[in-house]
């Protein structure tokens, strides 16, 4: 029987000091380094996060500001409504600037950091790993091999014991057997001491270099220590740094402390200042029985300057054998307030006493006179000129604007005789709008 096969070898134990068991310590250089490729990829997926979070959260806003506006809900309560498209619009910035934060400064940071920290070398490896493995093989390497040599020792002298039991073992049975002869029984004792006196030389050999190992044990401890204190300081290091980052990326992901408060400490106050009864006083001027009404008077055939009539945009001044007869305006209580109804109004060039006359000498409207032109219209072709509304207006046909006061638009053509004027809203829409609700802008 062989040694192989008849001795059983503890298998190493899962120590430090085992050797080659260092490379544990060695790994964690690559470790960290793949560990600040895995804190990058973390923090660029949480931007990713926040960036869509923000673009849903104006996506939302945008359609129901949209909404909102257009629909039937009005007054104070409609501004707390919008409210949340407002705060929805602050939160989205908010999350913007997250994003903007951990890509621009803590990926950036953590990305710096390990550039400075592990330096790639030409074989694929890392200088730092490099140095940490030679470091440790440089201390190991002594009672690495002085260990080898104790354990070819060992193993010589079990083996020496083991052929001694083998050669007693025979010897007892050559001595029970009578067909051996003196000589070979001779032969047999001579192996017996034979292996004795091998028992003895291994044994005294695996006692010397054992004894040389533990005395070499303690030197090797203090080398082994002295290197993996050093790796231990390169690893502290990027612990602590891992510890910083993480705390700053905490501070930017925190928005409850002023950004949230101040936000929403808006939107109650908006919500609250909705006024019910304001909003019902609104809509009683607006489409109730406050709006004004020309109620029918008595009207006389003489021109008035100080009245006007109320035409609508399809409507045109009836022109008589007398002149132009317009419907006269009053109002009173509520109606005095309310914006002037859009209309065409003609006024006298002549005396107020003088009354209108078919004569061709009196009739400013003679085309040889004004050789074709309108003497009431001043030629503006081709100008367009900002104008800013002064009341709220909206438009009953399809071909008309729509807007409220203080918006501002552009007057695209002038004035026509039914006292409308075209004009375009800043989103590009074209269309038609009373003249008397805008003023120009200086």
């Amino acid at each position: 029987m062989s040694y192989d096969d008849s001795v059983v070898i503890e298998a190493p134990s899962d120590s430090f000091w085992e050797v080659g068991n260092y490379k544990r310590t060695v790994k964690r250089f690559d470790d960290g380094h793949r560990l600040c490729n895995d804190l990058m990829s973390c923090l660029h997926d949480r931007a990713r996060i926040e960036k869509s979070y923000a673009a849903q959260l104006t996506e939302w806003a945008k359609k129901w500001k949209q909404m909102l506006e257009k629909g039937p809900q009005y007054g104070t309560l409609e501004k707390a409504w919008l409210s949340l498209m407002t705060e929805a619009e602050k939160v989205s910035e908010l999350h913007l600037g997250v994003k903007c934060a951990l890509m621009s400064e803590d990926f950036e940071k953590v990305k710096n950091w390990q550039k400075e920290a592990y330096h790639k070398q030409m074989m694929a490896n890392f200088k730092e790993t490099k140095e940490a493995d030679d470091g440790f093989r440089k201390a190991q390497k002594p009672w690495a091999k002085k260990l080898k040599e104790v354990e070819a020792a060992k193993k010589a002298y079990h083996l020496a014991c083991k052929e001694e039991k083998i050669a007693i073992s025979r010897e007892s049975n050559s001595k029970a057997d009578s067909n051996v002869n003196p000589e070979q029984l001779k032969k047999v004792q001579d192996k017996v001491e034979k292996s004795k006196q091998d028992v003895q030389k291994t044994k005294e050999k695996y006692e010397k270099n054992l004894d040389e190992l533990n005395k070499s044990t303690p030197q090797y401890i203090e080398n082994m220590e002295q290197v993996f204190e050093q790796c231990q300081l390169f690893e502290n290091k990027r612990l602590e740094f891992f510890r910083e980052v993480l705390l700053e990326v905490k501070q930017h992901l925190d928005l409850s402390a002023t950004s949230y408060s101040n936000v929403y400490q808006e939107l109650e106050h908006t919500i609250k200042s909705a006024d019910p009864k304001e909003d019902l006083k609104w809509f009683r001027c607006t489409h109730g029985p406050g709006m004004p009404m020309n109620w029918p008077q008595f009207e006389d055939e003489e021109w008035c300057a100080d009245l006007n009539r109320t035409l609508s945009r399809r409507e045109k001044p009836k022109k008589t054998g007398d002149g132009v007869t317009l419907t006269s305006i009053s109002q009173t209580g509520e109606q005095a307030s309310q914006p002037p109804t859009y209309n065409s109004s003609y006024e006298k060039n002549q005396n107020d006493t003088t009354e209108w006359s078919d004569d061709e000498t009196n009739n400013p409207f003679n085309s040889n006179e004004t050789n074709g032109d309108n003497p009431f219209d001043e030629d503006h072709s081709g100008s367009e000129v900002k104008v800013r509304a002064l009341y709220d207006y909206e438009g009953q046909e399809h071909d008309e604007l729509s807007f409220k006061a203080g918006d501002e638009l552009t007057k695209v053509e002038d004035e026509d005789e039914q006292g409308w004027c075209k004009g375009r809203l800043e989103n590009g829409q074209v269309g038609l709008y009373p003249a008397n609700y805008v003023e120009l802008i200086p």
